[in-house]
């Protein structure tokens, strides 16, 4: 007995200090005789947890659940229950992890306030358990601020700061809420939080910081949990997932080599056990894919990402726009903004105007181009402002408003230039130099696509190819601005009068004309004039 006890003694000690495997050892043979108790069980589960031993973490917290229900330790049973339906649900069961936190809510119901109560509310705003179809809910706010002010742990007021944060944040308010998530942050790598729902919390932040494009808060606190991680070995559960959101980063960064090679071993190792990150980080391999060109690499990385419960859109629909494909690319695209709430509509948004300009649904691209521009607004996010100027500068070099284009794509290319993203940079160098040959600088366009073509080639990735909307074939070879200029032209109308009326300069009516003459073969205003009489100026009539 005295034996038994003291290997008993060293496995909670072990436990105590963060040695998860000798724990692990010392617990799996104490835990087979009558000294060990239900929460023995639970610390051998934990181990496992951390050790990356997802099936056996599951079996021995159900052990721990059944043996700390007949020590009449309701309280443990209950958050016993609710981390196996955390494990559960982090692994896509949904039913199965539903049904646990269902248990769990019939104990506590018998209980006065604890711990427990507040990790169910946590976990049940998170994931929208009841079907309401509300992520963080204002009533769980208030219940989350209730329980913190009458328990006092530590563990509880940072599980409330996520939920208030998370809630303010999906109402606009990001400054607060990411104030609050950053003080539930310093309690976990403080360790003032149970390991588990650490681990919740870092995911859930991280998450966040990548659906707003806040890279660089991103960035920051993968860094900490990164270290948080390492402090408790190699193997850690979480590494992998901090490694995904790193390796998300990279790709950003244009670091494509090395991040597409460990996101692939990174999303084999997590595939059982985290699914969804899985599926983020095969959605990433995919896009990688298809902005190299690499349109059969990107197919089969997004279907392994649908398989994992993510929807591989705006990727998917772009790689089917680039073979061709509007319409088909136009219905993925209208699918996706449906099922997703307003947070998870931005990143959609961008794409979607330059999917909507291709099929030449005009009043589609402005509705979505507006809905991110609130957004951005909103949001306060340096990303979604990227993607608002970007999609704005789309919109006016098709309306031909080649002044107001650059304006806005410069706004944009400065943003991504902070953001350090490189290709996006690329992207919108393609795009100025597009306005720039509206405004007839052809020699300023082209080097433009230089300087685009350059980081194109350092990353290993075909150029854009701004894609015009197309103009009837008999339309001669003027682009929908100069046939502006050449009918305001043909009715008798000066330069500045032009300028004023399409809000441009006199200088860039200049150089429309120049271009005008050269294409028309004319040398004259007159001879343009004439030239809209006997072609264009008749079919508009």
């Amino acid at each position: 007995m005295a034996d038994e006890t003291a290997v008993l003694e060293r496995a909670r000690t072990a436990y105590r200090s963060g040695d998860w495997e000798a724990a692990r050892e010392a617990f799996e043979g104490a835990c087979r005789t009558a000294e060990a108790t239900g929460a023995d069980l639970r610390a051998l589960a934990s181990c496992e947890w951390w050790l990356g031993r997802q099936d056996a973490c599951l079996q021995h917290l159900e052990s721990a659940f059944r043996m700390l229900s007949d020590e009449g330790e309701a309280m443990g049973a209950a958050e016993t229950a609710l981390v196996i339906a955390l494990v559960r649900l982090t692994r896509a069961e949904m039913t199965v992890g539903t049904a646990w936190v269902r248990r769990a809510r019939r104990i506590l119901a018998d209980l006065p306030d604890g711990r427990g109560h507040a990790y169910e509310v946590s976990l049940s705003a998170s994931m929208d358990l009841d079907g309401t179809g509300i992520l963080w809910p204002a009533e769980s706010v208030s219940r989350m601020q209730e329980l913190a002010a009458v328990l006092r742990l530590p563990e509880v007021s940072a599980l409330s700061s996520v939920v208030s944060g998370m809630h303010a944040i999906r109402g606009g308010r990001t400054s607060e809420g990411f104030a609050l998530l950053d003080e539930a942050m310093l309690c976990v790598v403080s360790d003032d939080v149970m390991p588990e729902w650490a681990g919740d919390v870092m995911c859930t932040t991280i998450h966040v910081c990548h659906e707003l494009a806040d890279f660089r808060r991103m960035a920051d606190w993968t860094r900490a949990t990164e270290e948080w991680c390492a402090s408790r070995g190699a193997d850690v559960v979480y590494a992998g997932v901090c490694r995904v959101h790193r390796l998300e980063l990279q790709s950003a960064s244009g670091e494509w080599d090395a991040a597409e090679a460990a996101l692939q071993r990174a999303c084999d190792d997590l595939s059982s056990d985290h699914p969804w990150v899985a599926g983020e980080g095969w959605a990433q391999v995919g896009e990688i894919r298809r902005l190299r060109g690499d349109a059969a690499g990107a197919r089969d990385a997004y279907g392994r990402a649908r398989s994992a419960g993510v929807d591989p859109v705006p990727g998917e629909a772009l790689l089917v726009l680039a073979e061709g494909d509007a319409e088909r690319a136009e219905a993925m695209i209208a699918a996706s903004l449906v099922r997703r709430d307003r947070m998870g509509r931005a990143r959609l948004l961008r794409p979607g105007v330059e999917i909507a300009l291709a099929t030449g649904r005009l009043e589609e691209a402005q509705r979505r181009l507006e809905e991110l521009q609130e957004d951005a607004q909103d949001f306060g996010s340096d990303g979604f402002r990227a993607w608002a100027a970007h999609a704005t500068g789309m919109i006016l070099v098709h309306a031909g408003d080649a002044d107001g284009a650059i304006s806005r794509l410069h706004a944009a290319l400065d943003l991504f230039r902070r953001l350090r993203q490189p290709w996006e940079q690329a992207n919108v160098l393609s795009w100025l130099a597009s306005a720039h040959d509206l405004r007839g600088e052809i020699a300023l366009a082209a080097r433009l696509r230089e300087d685009a073509g350059v980081i194109f080639e350092r990353l290993g990735a075909p150029p854009v190819v701004v894609r015009q909307m197309s103009s009837p074939s008999d339309d001669g070879p003027l682009t929908a601005r100069e046939k502006q200029i050449v009918e305001l032209v043909a009715e008798g109308k000066a330069n500045r009068q032009i300028a004023e009326e399409l809000f441009i300069s006199e200088k860039t009516v200049s150089r429309h004309l120049a271009n005008v003459y050269v294409k028309l073969d004319v040398g004259s205003r007159t001879a343009a004039a004439a030239w809209w009489h006997e072609h264009a100026g008749r079919r508009v009539r």
